[in-house]
């Protein structure tokens, strides 16, 4: 007798839970997603943009709560290099398997985890990345601009942790560990 009044207690909940969150999807075309490497041993480096294939927040009770954000890969471009032939060859090495092995792993993606508010708009974001198949928690500050439906970020990842081990030859050419990411997500 109380194995049914359980189970219908946890589907209740479950439904309850599940009907109060709301997906508020991304204007992928609004939104924008900069990268950029530097070099190790003197200013400047590349950068570039990558698209959102998809991506929504989950909303509960007027906050932020979760998100699903994927990001297509094969979109990655250079914007640093104006010359054609040097923007291309940078880019199809970006897509090589020393970098993000874009044939076998062509999408990325951001799970928001859980959110913790610092205020109304200012907030700490616990995640998982996935990069060329490999899941790793993140956490970042983020702030979010309620009148332009906007979230916005600025973050670095090792890009080490994700066995993303290209290593430059040239000393003084040698590409940093850290990769930095711009991101403005609207809704």
């Amino acid at each position: 007798m109380k194995t049914p009044i359980v189970l219908l207690a946890l589907t209740f909940f479950v439904l309850t839970n599940a009907i109060s969150q709301e997906q508020l999807p991304i204007d992928k075309h609004k939104s924008t997603l900069k990268w950029s490497a530097d070099y190790t041993f003197y200013f400047g480096g590349h950068y570039g943009l990558v698209d959102f294939k998809e991506g929504y927040f989950l909303k509960e009770n007027d906050v932020i709560v979760g998100g699903v954000f994927v990001i297509d890969m094969n979109t990655i471009t250079s914007t640093d290099i104006k010359d054609k032939e040097p923007n291309e060859s940078l880019v199809n090495h970006l897509k090589d398997p020393d970098f993000f092995d874009v044939s076998n792993h062509p999408l990325a993606q951001l799970v928001i985890k859980s959110v913790d508010y610092h205020d109304a708009t200012h907030m700490k974001i616990f995640a998982d990345l996935t990069i060329v198949g490999k899941t790793l928690p993140i956490d970042f500050q983020a702030e979010v601009d309620y009148e332009k439906k906007q979230m916005t970020t600025k973050f670095k990842i090792d890009r080490m942790r994700w066995s993303i081990n290209y290593n430059s030859k040239l000393r003084d050419g040698a590409i940093s560990d850290a990769i930095a990411f711009e991101v403005k997500l609207v809704l």
